[in-house]
């Protein structure tokens, strides 16, 4: 997917920019195809690989909300320190029934470690983490002194 920025009518490029533009989109779908992708997930020996995070937050809780499906709750590790929240474990591979060798794997396998800045001060003693078909949910109670207060006029 290539991301094109928004250009009003009234502001057109020359047309010798809009072929920079197009020679930039024919570069993005290059690297878009199979051969590219299937290579840097072949190279997991560099990268490994990191489940997909969502951070949220409201008035009370950060929330974070992770993908790892495949795995038991008993296999993931979950750390605060210093601001940092810390989801790491290992997902293992899977043999195939009666010795089968796998043709085609396109599941992401072995050891991850995913860590996110949070934006606020958390209480760390009331976190709390709930694991659910594959999602896992990491609720962070905001420090009070973070908290919004409201304050009555007099």
């Amino acid at each position: 997917m290539a991301l094109i920025r928004y250009q009003a009518p009234e502001l057109a490029p020359w047309e010798a920019a809009d072929r920079w533009s197009n020679l930039r989109n024919d570069l993005n779908s290059f690297f878009e195809l199979p051969f590219w992708s299937s290579f840097g997930r072949g190279g997991q020996l560099f990268t490994g690989w990191s489940p997909a995070l969502d951070l949220y937050q409201n008035n009370d809780n950060v929330v974070a909300v992770i993908e790892l499906p495949g795995m038991r709750k008993e296999e993931i590790e979950i750390s605060l320190h210093d601001g940092t929240l810390t989801i790491s474990g290992e997902r293992k591979r899977e043999s195939g029934s009666n010795g089968d060798n796998a043709e085609r794997t396109e599941r992401y396998v072995g050891a991850f470690r995913r860590s996110i800045a949070l934006p606020t001060q958390v209480d760390a003693n009331k976190v709390s983490a709930t694991y659910r078909d594959g999602i896992l949910t990491v609720t962070l109670p905001k420090a009070e002194e973070v908290k919004p207060k409201q304050i009555q006029v007099s």
